[in-house]
This record gives C-alpha cells, structure tokens and sequence, in this order.
C-alpha cells in the first residue's frame, strides 16, 4: 500500500475501538487516525489523542467537553462535542474510512452521513443495517460507497465470497459460538446474574454485546445483517452453534460447494481486514494449530429456550420497521438485565411484546425508524417497570 488510509474510528474507547488502534499502531506505514470519538469516557480519549495525533476528536457527552478541551489545549487538535458533531465530523475530506463501532442505534445517523459523503465504511456496529438496512443499502448504492463487514461472520462469509462474486449463493452458514449458557434448560436460567452472563467462553467483546451473545440475540442481528450485506432472503441465512469459534462462518453455493474461514478468535484480523482491504498486510496475531483442536463440533441452536434468535427471524420475515422494534426492545431489556432489573429470561418477553404492540410500517422512512425506536424504548422501559 503506496499511502496511507486516514481512518476515523466511531467508538474509540470500546472494544472495537481500543482494538482497532492496536491494528493502526502496528501497521504505521499503512494506516493513521483522522479522527476519533467517544460518548462517555473521555479521559481514554484523551490518552488516545495524544498517542495518535489524530486531526479531531469528539467527546459526544457534552458534560466532558471542558475537560477534553483542557486536556488536548497544547495538542493541535480540534475537539468538538455533541450529537449532531459525531454526525458532521465524518464528513471531512481527509478522511479516507470511517469505522463505525458505536454500541446500538447510536451508530444509525452518523454512518449515514459518511455514506452520503462518500466514505468507505468498515461497519462494527450492526445494528445500522438491523435498524434501517433497507435504508443504508440503497443510499451506499446511490453513492457507490463500499460497506466492509467487521463482524467476525461476515468478515468469513466477505473473504469466501472473494473471487466468487459472480456465483449465486445458495446459503450462508453464521456460526454461534452457544454462549456461556449452551446446553442449559430455560428453568436452569431463571436466576442466572449478569455476572455468569458476561463470561463469555470465547470472545472478548463489551458488555452490551457479551448479553447478547448469550441470550443468542446477537446472532439473531447478525442473521439481519447478512440479509442486508449480502443481498440475501431471509430462507438463505442459518445458524449452527460451533463452540469451538474457529470456524466462523461457511458459504455455500449452487453447485453444493462449501467454503468456510477459520482462525483464532481474534477481533484484530477482521478489523484489519477491513480497514486494509483488498490487501492483506502481515501481522503478528496468534496463528491457528490445528493440534490444539482436534475435534471441530457443531449442533442446531435451541431456538426454544433461547427464543432471542427465532425472534430475529420472524422480525426479518416481517420487515419493514419490525427489526427496529426488535433491536430498541433488545437494547433496553439488556440495559434493564446489567441494572439487576429484569431477568435473563424476561429479555425476551419484552422483545416479543413489543415486536406485537409496536405499530407496523411496511416501506419506512428515516423518520418512520427514529419514532418507532423512540416509541419502543417507552414501552419497553414502561415494562421493566411493572416487571
């Protein structure tokens, strides 16, 4: 790669973000920070800004902007604050990628700005494409704006995809890892804290993300976003559970032909892959030994006791504006489920009630998708409380 990419990361702080810059730092003559931005936690944002050197940052809590201010005034960087300031700032012309690893709706605006102006974007937020895929779709086609997975699945399902895209799939295969709770019965999940819940098995990921992943409702995103990155039917998505996480995920194609991506759980190597695609740069990260996995499993999720994926599934199946209700819904019952507020299994009862009382809106607009995730996280929140 003759120049380097100016990246912005949307989320710096997470752990997208944080591995993100572990990727940028040992590629110095490949990739450099434009911008980075957080909503809460601005003292590792300041510790970011002076490490990377980055144009701008944005503190989105306007209640730090002081503070960042303060801290970067003998740095040449601009800081700014807010809402509408994360939206505005992608869209700077010195940026060449926007990775957007914000948690949640929150990524929705700001990477449809980046869109509009223009930019590739590496998408670790999914629920962008949950929320508004229909949206976001057609606007990176009315832009000719290239989306690159960063979900470990379909960073797999991308590089099978490489060198094929002119075979029709067949199907995609999405691999679970299960989760700290597979194999348990829904009565041995009843008192289950969030403490047993953030352990995952695997994967070093967020909280919001953790609960997801053993509720299976991160899956179910998944199986949404696949829909919208490949162009999918709904019929053409499965799961199976791989406990092992080394096979992450298979294509199949017209002729039968399987085509999978395997490698260590590592986050490291789909960010990179994103950010540097369509070039593989040599890296350090751990490799795969195929004697220290003799055995590769896999088994059919149990959509019963974890009903999260299944109603993934039927929202997609539904359309319109059902995959929004499911997302806000799921997004405030996790909320409710890390404040000791709702229980493991009761997530999914207040995802399932809202998906039936939430009005439908077959063919929604921007504004159709703002009011329906505003108006499920009343109801919602409105059922923690009478829980």
């Amino acid at each position: 790669m003759s120049n380097k990419k100016n990246i912005a990361i949307l989320g710096s702080t997470g752990s997208i973000g944080t591995q993100a810059l572990e990727v940028i730092a040992a590629q110095p003559d490949a990739l450099a920070v434009e911008v980075l931005t957080a909503q809460n936690n601005a003292d590792l944002l300041i510790e970011q800004a002076r490490k990377f050197k980055p144009n701008a940052v944005v503190i989105v809590n306007e209640e730090h902007y002081a503070h960042v201010k303060e801290s970067l005034a003998t740095e040449d960087i601009k800081v700014y604050t807010g809402e509408k300031a994360l939206a505005d700032v992608v869209q700077m012309d010195t940026i060449d990628l926007v990775l957007t690893a914000l948690v949640g709706y929150s990524g929705l605006r700001p990477t449809i700005k980046a869109i509009e102006a223009g930019k590739t974007i590496a998408l670790a937020n999914k629920e962008t494409l949950v929320v508004a895929g229909d949206l976001i779709t057609k606007l990176a086609r009315e832009k000719a704006v290239n989306i690159y997975p960063v979900d470990s699945e379909h960073s797999a399902i991308f590089q099978c995809l490489a060198g094929e895209f002119h075979n029709k799939i067949e199907k995609i295969v999405l691999t679970a890892s299960g989760g700290p709770f597979r194999g348990k019965r829904r009565d041995e999940l009843i008192a289950v804290t969030k403490a047993q819940a953030l352990k995952h098995p695997n994967w070093s990921m967020g909280a919001k993300v953790t609960i997801d992943s053993a509720s299976l409702m991160n899956k179910g995103l998944e199986v949404i976003e696949a829909k919208w990155l490949f162009g999918l039917k709904t019929e053409q998505v499965e799961v199976v559970v791989h406990p092992q996480s080394i096979i992450h995920s298979f294509v199949q194609f017209e002729d039968g032909s399987l085509k999978a991506q395997l490698g260590l759980p590592d986050m490291r190597l789909p960010i990179q892959f994103a950010m540097t695609y369509p070039n593989r740069l040599k890296a350090d990260f751990p490799r795969f030994d195929f004697a220290q996995y003799p055995s590769l499993t896999f088994e059919k999720p149990d959509t019963e006791t974890f009903r999260n994926l299944a109603l993934a599934f039927e929202a997609l199946g539904k359309g319109g504006n059902m995959p929004c209700v499911l997302n806000a819904a799921n997004e405030i019952a996790v909320a409710g489920f890390l404040k000791d507020k709702v229980g493991f299994l009761e997530m999914s009862d207040i995802v399932e009630r809202c998906l039936a009382k939430i009005d439908y809106v077959v063919n929604p607009s921007y504004e159709d998708y703002v009011h329906t995730d505003r108006e499920t996280r009343v109801k919602a929140s409105e059922m923690i409380r009478t829980i």
